[in-house]
């Protein structure tokens, strides 16, 4: 039997995320869940020198330590392109423009709580941009970069612990195996190399 939802109440509204109660009918049995409405996310995977990916080291609330992990943010403005989202965040965090930009997946975060849908984007060809950050973490961040190896090895993730940063440098990867033309098309300025080599 499939299921059918039969009814959706709104609990609470905090910032950008609501959560909601679903009700779903499944024969004679109805079933109420929990639900964290989210906008969705961006995660950009900006690579120079083609075995090097631009991260930043951040302080999480949720988790009370640092995480090294891809920029990355909420898609919070109405009728954003999620490509304006990447690069707007790729300046916002790290002070880097991209001369291309590329979706190379979706994935759900957490669909057992949660709607959030996180898009990947593929950066090359990086420039100096007005860094702009928006939150006190973001004022604290570092930006390094961290050696994920040639295109079809995947070793490096091993040393990674956040999920969409694992997931998002695999789909670049993978991506890159099929269009490895657009890693030699797109150059990096010297500024950027100069800062993060």
């Amino acid at each position: 039997m499939a299921f059918a939802k039969t009814d959706e109440r709104a609990l609470a509204t905090n910032g950008f995320l609501t959560m909601v109660e679903k009700s779903f009918r499944n024969g004679d049995d109805v079933y109420r869940r929990t639900i964290v409405q989210h906008p969705g996310a961006v995660v950009i995977v900006p690579i120079m020198d083609r075995s090097r990916v631009v991260v930043v080291r951040q302080f999480r609330p949720a988790v009370e330590t640092y995480i090294v992990e891809l920029p990355a943010g909420k898609r919070d403005v109405p009728d954003e392109d999620l490509l304006v989202t990447a690069q707007r965040e790729l300046q916002e965090e790290c002070g880097l423009q991209a001369q291309h930009l590329s979706l190379v997946g979706s994935f759900l975060n957490s669909p057992g709580f949660t709607d959030e849908l996180t898009h990947v984007v593929l950066a090359l060809g990086l420039s100096e941009a007005p860094q702009a950050p928006q939150s006190a973490e973001e004022a604290d961040m570092e930006v390094r970069t961290i050696s994920i190896g040639a295109i079809d090895d995947f070793s490096a993730l091993v040393g990674l612990n956040d999920g969409k940063s694992i997931i998002g440098i695999a789909l670049a990867k993978l991506y890159l195996m099929h269009h490895v033309e657009e890693l030699a098309a797109y150059v990096d300025s010297p500024e950027v190399r100069g800062r993060l080599s």
